[in-house]
C-alpha cells in the first residue's frame, strides 16, 4: 500500500492548526424596530401631556404641605395595622384550613370564600353603614354603646382591610406550610415534639422562603388599598390631597402629587422587600445575590482599574 505524500510542503513542518472561526452576531431588526416604536410613543404621551393646562408648580408647592406628611403618616400607619390583622389571621385561617377538624377547617374555608369573592370596596361602605341597622353594639358584659360611636372611620378602615387581606394571607401561608416536606414534620413527631413546636421550630422557618415574597408584594397592594377608605370619612394622603386639590383649585396636580408619595414609598417597600428576601434565602442558595450596594461598589471598582490588568 503506497501514501501519497505533498512534496511541495518543507520537510518537518508542523501541520498547521485549525482556522479560527470567525463569529458574526445575528442582527436583530426587530428590536430597533420595537425601540423606535417604544420612543415615539413616550414621545408622543410626553407631547399630549404638554398640551395640558397643568400647573405643575403646584406639585413642589404642596409636595411638603403638612396635611400632605400627615396623610403619608396615617397612610403607613394604616398599612402597618391592616398588614398586622392580616398575617395574624391568615395565619390562623391557614392552619384552621390544614386542621383535620372539619367544622375549623369548613369555617375557614366559608371565610376565605366570602371575603376574596367580595371587593374590599363593598366591605368597607358595609362596615361603615351598619350603623344604619344597628343602632347599638351590645356585647353582654364586655361592651355595650351606640354604633355610631363604636364603629370609627379608623376601626372602619381597619376591619375592612385587614379582614379581607387576612383571606388573601391564609392561601399563601397555606402554600408555604404546604411546601414544607412533609417527613420533616413526621420525624420531629417521632422526636417528640409537640404539633405547636413543630410548627414554630420546623415548618414556620422553612415556609418563610415561600411565604415572604408573595407577602411583600401584599404589602405594597395594601399601601395603594388604604386609598380606598377616603370613602368611609378616613383622612389619608390621598384624601388629604382632594381636600387640597378643591381648596386651591388644582385637583389633577394633587393627584399627581400623591401618585408621586405613593412611588416613593412603594419603592422603599420594594427595597426592604428585597432584603428580606435575601435574608430568608440564606439557606437555600449557594451564594446569595449581591444587594444593589454591593452591585455599585463592583461597577465602581471596575471602572477604577486600569486596562490591560489589576489595580
Amino acid at each position: 500500500m503506497t501514501v501519497d505524500i505533498d512534496k511541495t510542503d518543507p520537510a518537518g513542518t508542523p501541520p498547521a492548526g485549525p482556522e479560527a472561526i470567525r463569529a458574526i452576531p445575528v442582527r436583530h431588526y426587530g428590536r430597533y424596530v420595537s425601540a423606535v416604536i417604544a420612543i415615539a410613543l413616550l414621545v408622543s404621551i410626553i407631547y399630549a401631556f404638554a398640551q395640558g393646562q397643568i400647573n405643575w408648580d403646584a406639585v413642589p408647592d404642596y409636595f411638603f404641605d403638612n396635611r400632605i406628611i400627615e396623610g403619608v403618616g396615617q397612610t403607613l400607619l394604616l398599612t402597618v395595622l391592616s398588614m398586622l390583622i392580616g398575617i395574624a389571621g391568615g395565619i390562623l385561617l391557614a392552619v384552621m384550613r390544614l386542621s383535620k377538624n372539619p367544622v375549623t377547617s369548613s369555617i375557614a374555608w366559608f371565610y376565605i370564600w366570602f371575603f376574596r369573592g367580595t371587593p374590599v370596596l363593598v366591605q368597607l361602605v358595609v362596615w361603615f353603614n351598619l350603623g344604619l341597622v344597628f343602632e347599638y353594639i351590645n356585647l353582654g358584659p364586655i361592651y355595650k354603646d351606640y354604633w355610631s360611636s363604636f364603629m370609627t372611620p379608623l376601626l372602619t378602615a381597619l376591619l375592612g382591610l385587614g379582614l379581607n387581606e387576612a383571606a388573601y394571607m391564609a392561601e399563601i401561608c397555606r402554600a408555604g406550610l404546604l411546601s414544607v416536606d412533609e417527613g420533616q414534620t413526621e420525624a420531629s413527631h417521632a422526636l417528640g415534639m409537640s404539633h405547636g413546636k413543630t410548627l414554630r421550630r420546623i415548618v414556620i422557618p422553612q415556609a418563610m422562603r415561600v411565604i415572604v415574597p408573595p407577602t411583600g408584594n401584599e404589602v405594597i397592594n395594601m399601601l395603594k388599598t388604604t386609598s380606598l377608605v377616603s370613602v368611609v370619612q378616613f383622612y389619608e394622603l390621598f384624601r388629604y390631597a382632594q381636600d387640597i386639590g378643591q381648596t386651591s383649585g388644582a385637583p389633577v396636580e394633587m393627584y399627581f402629587l400623591a401618585a408621586a408619595w405613593y412611588l416613593i414609598l412603594t419603592s422603599v417597600l420594594s427595597v426592604g422587600q428585597y432584603y428580606l428576601e435575601r435574608y430568608y434565602a440564606r439557606g437555600s442558595s449557594r451564594a446569595l445575590p449581591p444587594t444593589p450596594w454591593q452591585k455599585m461598589k463592583t461597577r465602581m471598582m471596575a471602572l477604577g482599574r486600569p486596562k490591560g490588568g489589576t489595580a
